[in-house]
């Protein structure tokens, strides 16, 4: 329903005759990104241009022809979730189909599930819980951004992550301590600011663990 609300937008102003020669005004609201068709293969606005420089030499290929289709947006809500888990420097979940994921939103723990309206939500320290069917896999993000698509599709981009079961609880409460340690007795704003990172990050440490 809301994918469609733009059309609603869209007003036509008419001069009347007496506007000193003013053309009518349409004003055309913007698209959805899940309304937009996927990007061509080739850019040809590049393409042109390049054989107008080097006619006999063939173009280099440009990120829009290693870039899949975007897949389009299903008339009925699918039964699966598409996820793609991805870090700087490794894939972690690639097109795999779930029940649900939780991710931990800067607004608060937020819960996605097939044919969830579209949304872009930056992640904050946290739990992030992959759900399918009974198995639920979790890892502990530390940041990042979780992007929403309307065709159930979820992409998650985190900087840091790392499974659950590999966190030792003995190493999060002497972080814990240590970084309240140095909050206390932090004398300037780098300091403290670099001391209370450490303490939201290893709270939200404890409180993954303790879920």
């Amino acid at each position: 329903m809301f994918r469609h609300a733009s059309r609603f937008l869209i007003r036509a102003a008419a001069g009347d005759g007496r506007s000193h020669g003013r053309t009518s005004a349409i004003a055309v609201a913007r698209a959805f990104s899940s309304d937009v068709p996927a990007a061509p293969s080739q850019d040809t606005a590049f393409i042109e241009a390049w054989k107008k420089v080097a006619p006999n030499i063939e173009p280099p290929k440009t990120p829009l022809e290693f870039m899949k289709p975007r897949p389009p947006t299903p008339s009925a809500i699918p039964s699966k979730l598409t996820v793609n888990f991805v870090l700087p420097y490794q894939s972690e979940i690639s097109s795999k189909e779930v029940d649900m994921v939780i991710i931990p939103a800067t607004t608060g723990q937020m819960g996605v599930l097939p044919g969830h309206v579209a949304t872009i939500a930056e992640l904050k320290p946290g739990l992030l819980s992959v759900h399918e069917g009974t198995e639920v896999t979790k890892y502990f993000v530390s940041s990042g951004f979780a992007f929403i698509h309307a065709n159930s599709f979820a992409d998650i981009v985190a900087i840091e992550a790392v499974p659950i079961d590999r966190i030792d609880p003995s190493l999060v409460q002497k972080g814990l301590t240590d970084f309240t340690q140095k909050l206390s007795s932090a004398t300037t704003d780098l300091e403290k600011a670099e001391a209370q990172i450490g303490v939201d990050v290893h709270s939200a440490l404890n409180a993954a663990l303790s879920g």
